[in-house]
């Protein structure tokens, strides 16, 4: 496998893209048979790795989780599914963007129900990070998502203690900070 990040070939978001679907059974609800918070989060977290894994052709673990919040609740019997993509590499990391939407198949109802960002980190064999390839964003949607994951990026860095607020380049910029 290549380790030197510039003879990496770049990769589109797409090559990265995964999908899962599931079907909220009793035992992912809560006692109003509203899909678990938690339950969730786990296949968001299947999905973006499953992403991450074919981007960088490697083990891959979760760095960090943006905000995950519920547009409306996932009702016991919705069928779910869950879209992750890549939307930018930096050295060692991805940015995994997912969809999850939900679907009331005897109504005839699909919503977007949640979307997220999540962070994951490439391993070598010995559990140390490598290099990951850059990504190639293709339509508007992948270019947008690409050229503001650096502000994402360092919000994550600065909450995490990993960056000091006044480091943060793009967020000066955003916050229009001296």
């Amino acid at each position: 496998m290549e380790n030197n990040i510039s003879e990496m070939k770049a990769r589109t978001c797409s090559e990265s893209y995964a999908e899962m679907t599931e079907l909220v059974m009793p035992n992912d609800t809560n006692m109003i048979f509203n899909l678990m918070g938690g339950q969730l989060m786990r296949w968001m977290d299947v999905v973006a790795a499953i992403s991450a894994q074919r981007h960088s052709n490697r083990f891959v673990v979760t760095a960090s989780v943006d905000n995950v919040s519920f547009k409306e609740p996932i009702k016991l019997g919705s069928v779910v599914t869950l879209k992750a993509k890549v939307t930018r590499a930096f050295h060692t990391s991805m940015e995994v963007h997912i969809e999850v939407w939900s679907e009331d198949v005897p109504a005839m109802r699909k919503y977007r129900s949640n979307e997220a960002y999540f962070t994951f980190v490439a391993l070598d064999e010995n559990g140390k990070p490598v290099p990951v390839p850059p990504v190639i964003p293709e339509s508007e949607t992948e270019k947008l998502m690409y050229e503001t994951a650096l502000n994402r990026r360092e919000i994550r860095l600065v909450l995490a203690r990993k960056m000091k607020p006044n480091e943060a380049k793009g967020l000066k910029a955003l916050f229009d900070l001296p």
